[in-house]
């Protein structure tokens, strides 16, 4: 395998699997724990949460996503398992990406504009149910892209 290849391979392997585990890591052990607390409390940690993530996760599933384009490129094998491995891999993310955009964002942006009053508590409750849904989607498409992109690395033939 040309270094190229490997370096490319390794960068994406590397922004998947962090992906994945920070998405993991949320739907896990975030998201859980600020469950145990008054909605009110909860309210205002999400906002605050989906303020910061909004500037920090479009650049990092998008540069994931950008980072197979040169592990397909260099490939050079349309028919392989390992290009199709990672294809299916890269397919997976822009679904997560697209369930993201098309169902998370939306209800993460009706959330930041919820004003703290109890009479909002109901809404929220059944927007983070919704919500909680979709993560939970987007965990499964994270993990399989994950899964297809290393059996793509792993199918990588040792001779080039």
């Amino acid at each position: 395998m040309r270094l190229s290849l490997r370096m490319a391979r390794l960068v994406n392997l590397v922004l998947a699997g962090m992906l994945a585990g920070n998405e993991f890591g949320t739907w896990a052990g975030i998201y859980p724990a600020l469950d145990r607390i008054s909605p009110m409390a909860r309210l205002e940690a999400l906002q605050a949460v989906y303020r910061r993530m909004g500037g920090i996760m479009p650049v990092y599933m998008i540069s994931t996503m950008f980072s197979f384009l040169p592990v397909l490129i260099l490939q050079r094998r349309p028919g392989s398992s390992a290009f199709r491995f990672t294809l299916a891999g890269l397919m997976c993310f822009v679904a997560m990406v697209v369930l993201t955009r098309t169902g998370n964002l939306p209800i993460n942006a009706r959330i930041e504009e919820l004003p703290m009053e109890e009479a909002y508590i109901e809404e929220f409750e059944e927007l983070r149910q919704r919500w909680t849904r979709l993560h939970a989607a987007r965990n499964v498409l994270n993990l399989a892209g994950l899964v297809f992109t290393s059996l793509g690395a792993l199918s990588e033939s040792r001779t080039r």
